[in-house]
């Protein structure tokens, strides 16, 4: 496939606050994925975690969908490709991003498109949004992690009523379940993310990455052992700061300290 078309199917934007913004653009297909769009998706999210000026990252679709899935026509090609291919795969590249990655849903996120959303920091959606996971529907075995990811959100019962039944979940109640963070009118999804990003840069960058890398790493294990985990980071991280960081750091909270805060996000 022509690598200019590609481009314009994975757009990436970037702007001078250091967000920047992923956006899947196949509106007439309702923004499903080819196994091209799918590399070039992997490599961008690859490229952006390793770009020093980019803060945030904020991944959405064009028109009425997040991601609809996997694009069934060519189901051969990405099922019985190379599924163990790290660097191709766009979920496990965000699995391993160091970024914070916002989910800005503006309408469908199907099967494969919800199993990207899940593997979001953040989730922010529209109430009209419809999370939907089809792989018994169509016969497709789940391998970005819908299986165990949904049910450890939402809990189990849930999880297997929508995994087993087919049946849409809304961006209200996702919201209730929560599955996303905020639940906003259809045309602030955007804005929403944005102002989430900002408040996330508006923190110290190196915290930022290593809060996120805390938590998750800490999912992976039982309480106890993310416990332990979360205390031999802390000791690692001040023992390895100088005397003048301690001061910095202290510039920095007597500075803040001194403006009236947001009450919320």
């Amino acid at each position: 496939m022509d690598p200019t078309r590609i481009e314009n199917l994975i757009l990436v934007t970037r702007d001078q606050n250091g967000i920047a913004t992923i956006t899947i653009n196949r509106p007439k297909s309702l923004n499903s994925l080819t196994k091209p769009m799918m590399v070039r998706l992997a490599r961008q999210i690859n490229a952006l975690g390793k770009d020093e000026s980019v803060r945030v990252i904020i991944l959405t679709g064009s028109g009425r969908a997040f991601c609809s899935g996997v694009d069934l026509t060519a189901a051969e090609e990405v099922f019985k490709g190379d599924v163990k291919d790290v660097e191709t795969d766009p979920v496990a590249q965000m699995e391993q991003c160091k970024k914070p990655i916002i989910g800005a849903i503006n309408g469908f996120a199907v099967t494969a498109g919800f199993e990207i959303a899940l593997a979001c920091d953040i989730l922010i959606a529209s109430k009209g949004a419809k999370f939907m996971d089809t792989h018994s529907r169509f016969g497709i075995f789940p391998s970005w992690g819908l299986s165990q990811k949904l049910s450890r959100v939402i809990g189990a019962n849930r999880a297997r009523e929508a995994s087993l039944t087919a049946m849409p979940i809304s961006g209200e109640q996702a919201e209730r379940w929560g599955l996303v963070n905020h639940a906003v009118e259809e045309g602030e999804v955007l804005k929403k993310a944005r102002e989430v990003a900002e408040a996330i840069i508006k923190n110290n960058e190196d915290l930022v990455l290593r809060y996120k890398a805390v938590i998750n790493d800490g999912l992976k294990l039982d309480l106890a052992h993310a416990l332990s985990l979360e205390k031999e980071r802390a000791h690692a991280y001040y023992n390895g700061m100088t005397r003048e960081l301690f001061q910095k750091m202290q510039e920095f909270i007597a500075g803040r300290s001194s403006k009236t805060p947001s009450s919320k996000l």
